[in-house]
């Protein structure tokens, strides 16, 4: 495994952080073993919110890191309603004081934990006053309930409006090679203040494993299936776009074949290729797919390498740098 260091924090991450959005309710008899799977080859980041799954996916992730809660960087967010949040505006976003107090204590509970190594807020509630959001996360850091805190899906004007109330230390974003908005539009001020970034989506939400077909039916209620959203992939996924990206992605494969990659490893490793990045989420549950994530470390691409990459892109005129809001 590699590690980073995560931002202006004292914490070192593993390169590879383990999302736990997608076990909810669904997997939790494999959660436990995802997690020790994913302990004992070296990861040490796992997020997780309190809004997925109403808060069963924290609950899960308490019991499966069980003593090794210490071993480990647990981020979690906060700032949307949800069932189980007795405060919270249902299913919105609610940066009320009020609320995401209530909800520290309530993630706290929920993973058996007397602290938060990392908190964001999932996403701006622009009808609360940031002072007021980050001002009740100064308030939970100084309750020694939280270390360290940071945001989800902010613009770059939004992280600084935070910032005068509190420093943000980490930032989390969709980043991948096709949806690349944060390269102009978060990172440069990431690099130049030290602001640690944690990416989800670097295999684009499945395009990029290389498996997607122009016909690929999916569940009922996969947003995929339905185009996407522009806001929280940057219109990769749109219906009108999808056979060219699959035909972009099918032209990336001999790429990663000739350094004996497959399509995943060099997806991932373009994520990390980034100077900004401190971690990248990837799913943990299935194991063979685990195993090869693990493909994509010990190795760098090439300055030739990225440049045979963008002019796949430019060959197929695709937009990596859209101008659609970071805040989906």
């Amino acid at each position: 495994m590699e590690y980073r260091r995560f931002g202006p924090t004292d914490l070192t991450v593993s390169v590879f952080g383990c999302g736990v959005w997608d076990y909810e309710k669904t997997y939790s008899g494999e959660m436990e073993i995802a997690v020790k799977r994913a302990l004992d080859y070296g990861i040490t980041c796992f997020d997780t919110a309190a809004q997925y799954g109403d808060g069963e996916s924290e609950r899960m992730l308490g019991r499966a890191l069980g003593s090794r809660r210490k071993d480990v960087v647990v981020v979690t967010k906060c700032g949307l309603g949800f069932q189980g949040s007795q405060v919270g505006r249902l299913k919105s976003r609610d940066g009320r004081r009020e609320s995401i107090l209530q909800q520290v204590d309530q993630s706290l509970q929920r993973m058996e934990t007397d602290y938060l190594d990392v908190l964001l807020v999932h996403a701006p509630d622009v009808s609360v006053p940031f002072e007021e959001t980050m001002g009740a996360l100064e308030t939970a850091v100084q309750q020694g309930k939280v270390r360290y805190t940071g945001v989800s899906n902010f613009t770059e004007e939004q992280v600084r409006e935070c910032e005068k109330t509190r420093p943000v230390s980490v930032v989390q974003h969709d980043y991948n090679m096709f949806d690349r908005r944060v390269e102009k539009a978060m990172y440069p001020y990431c690099m130049e203040t030290g602001i640690g970034v944690m990416t989800y989506g670097s295999m684009g939400f499945g395009l990029l494993t290389g498996t997607f077909t122009v016909d690929m039916k999916f569940q009922e209620g996969d947003y995929r299936g339905i185009g996407g959203n522009a806001g929280f992939d940057g219109g990769m996924l749109a219906l009108e776009h999808r056979a060219r990206n699959i035909q972009v992605v099918e032209e990336l494969k001999p790429i990663a074949a000739r350094r004996g990659k497959s399509m995943p490893q060099l997806a991932l490793r373009w994520v990390l290729s980034n100077p900004a990045v401190s971690t990248a989420l990837v799913g943990t549950l299935r194991t063979r797919e685990f195993e090869e994530n693990l493909g994509a470390l010990g190795w760098a691409l090439s300055g030739e390498d990225l440049r045979e990459i963008d002019a796949v892109f430019a060959k197929y005129g695709v937009e990596t740098h859209p101008d659609i809001s970071l805040d989906p």
